[in-house]
C-alpha cells in the first residue's frame, strides 16, 4: 500500500510539474520556430492559403513558421502528427473539414481522437462553392432546379471530385434538403468532374467558385446560387441558395488547430495573432484574389462551429450512405 501511495504522489507530482512547465511555456509563447502542418500536397489550395497566412503572422509573432505537407489518408496522416505532437504550440495544423468535420464519419476510424485531440484556435478562411448547372439543363434558378429534379427522378445528376469531396457532400445536402431524387456521379478530381459538366454529360455540381468562374463567364455553366449565406461579391445578382433552402451552408472552412492540451494562454495568442494578421488589407486582397473570404473568429466561436458542422456532416454521410475505406 505504501508504495503504491508513493506512486500515485509520484504521478501527480508529474503532472503537476508538467503543467507548470507548459504554464511557463505559454507565458514566453512563441520562442522558437514554429511547424505549421498542411495535410495536403504542395501547390493545392489549402497548401497555397496556408503560405499565404503563414508569413504576415510569423512577422506577427516573432518567430518564423516552417511549412510541412504531410500529404495522405484523407489528411489524417498530418492530422495525426499535430494529434499526437507536445501540446506548446509549436506544432499546429492548418485544418480543412475533413480531419475533424467529415472524416469522423466517413471512415471506420482514425489514428487520433478528433474531438480531444485537436483543438481548434481560429477560423482563417471560408472557400465559397456555386450551384452550376449546364447551359442546356433549361432551369434559370434553384426553385426550377429543385422542380425539375422532384417531377424528373433521376434526371439532374451532380459531378464530384469524389467519395467524401466537399462537392459530393454538399450535392448530398442538397439532396438531402430537397428531398428530390438527383443522382451522384463521382469523379477522380476536379478536372474530370468539370469537363463532364462542361460537355453536359452530368448535369449539374457544386464546388469552388474558383474552380467554376471561367466558364461561368464565357457562359458554358450557369450560376444558380451560392453555397453560403449571404451573396458574394464576386457573382453580383446571384442568390445564395438558402434563399430557397433556408440554412443551407456547404463552402468548406479553413482553419487552424493545435494539439488538444495546449494551454488556452497559448491559443489565445495564436488566436490573436491570428484575427490581426486576417484584417491587415494586403492580405485580405490577395485571399480575395484567390476565391477566399478571410475572416476569423474567436476560439469559442470556433469550436461551437466546429460543434454545429459535425452535426450537419453526420447526418448528411449517414443518409447518403457515403463511405472511405
Amino acid at each position: 500500500m505504501k508504495i503504491l501511495k508513493q506512486t500515485v504522489l509520484a504521478l501527480t507530482l508529474a503532472a503537476v510539474g508538467a503543467g507548470a512547465a507548459l504554464a511557463q511555456d505559454a507565458g514566453s509563447y512563441p520562442n522558437q520556430p514554429i511547424r505549421m502542418v498542411v495535410p495536403f500536397a504542395p501547390g493545392g489550395g489549402a497548401d497555397l492559403t496556408a503560405r499565404m497566412v503563414a508569413e504576415p503572422l510569423a512577422q506577427e509573432l516573432g518567430q518564423s513558421i516552417i511549412i510541412e505537407n504531410k500529404p495522405g489518408g484523407g489528411a489524417t496522416v498530418g492530422a495525426r502528427i499535430v494529434a499526437t505532437a507536445k501540446p506548446d504550440g509549436y506544432t499546429v495544423l492548418y485544418t480543412t473539414p475533413g480531419p475533424q468535420l467529415t472524416n469522423p464519419y466517413l471512415m471506420k476510424s482514425l489514428p487520433y481522437d478528433p474531438n480531444k485531440d485537436l483543438k481548434p484556435v481560429s477560423r482563417i478562411a471560408i472557400v465559397p462553392s456555386v450551384l452550376v448547372v449546364n447551359k442546356t439543363v433549361g432551369v434559370k434558378n434553384v426553385k426550377e432546379l429543385i422542380e425539375k429534379a422532384k417531377k424528373e427522378p433521376h434526371s439532374v445528376r451532380f459531378a464530384s471530385a469524389g467519395i467524401g469531396a466537399s462537392s459530393h457532400l454538399s450535392g448530398e445536402l442538397f439532396k438531402v434538403m430537397t428531398g428530390a431524387e438527383i443522382d451522384h456521379v463521382p469523379y477522380r478530381g476536379t478536372g474530370p468532374a468539370m469537363q463532364d459538366l462542361v460537355g453536359g454529360r452530368v448535369e449539374m455540381a457544386i464546388d469552388s467558385l474558383t474552380v467554376y468562374m471561367p466558364f461561368i463567364e464565357s457562359g458554358d455553366l450557369i450560376p444558380l446560387g451560392v453555397a453560403t449565406l449571404k451573396p458574394l461579391d464576386a457573382l453580383p445578382g446571384v442568390p445564395p441558395i438558402a434563399n430557397d433552402l433556408p440554412g443551407f451552408d456547404s463552402s468548406p472552412v479553413n482553419y487552424l488547430s493545435v494539439p488538444g492540451g495546449t494551454p488556452d494562454a497559448i491559443v489565445e495568442k495564436l488566436n490573436t495573432a491570428l484575427n490581426k494578421v486576417l484584417s491587415q488589407p494586403e492580405l485580405k486582397e490577395r485571399m480575395l484574389k484567390a476565391g477566399l473570404l478571410p475572416e476569423g473568429n474567436t476560439a469559442a466561436e470556433m469550436q461551437e462551429l466546429v460543434v454545429n458542422e459535425q452535426a450537419k456532416w453526420k447526418k448528411v454521410i449517414e443518409v447518403s450512405g457515403a463511405k472511405i475505406d
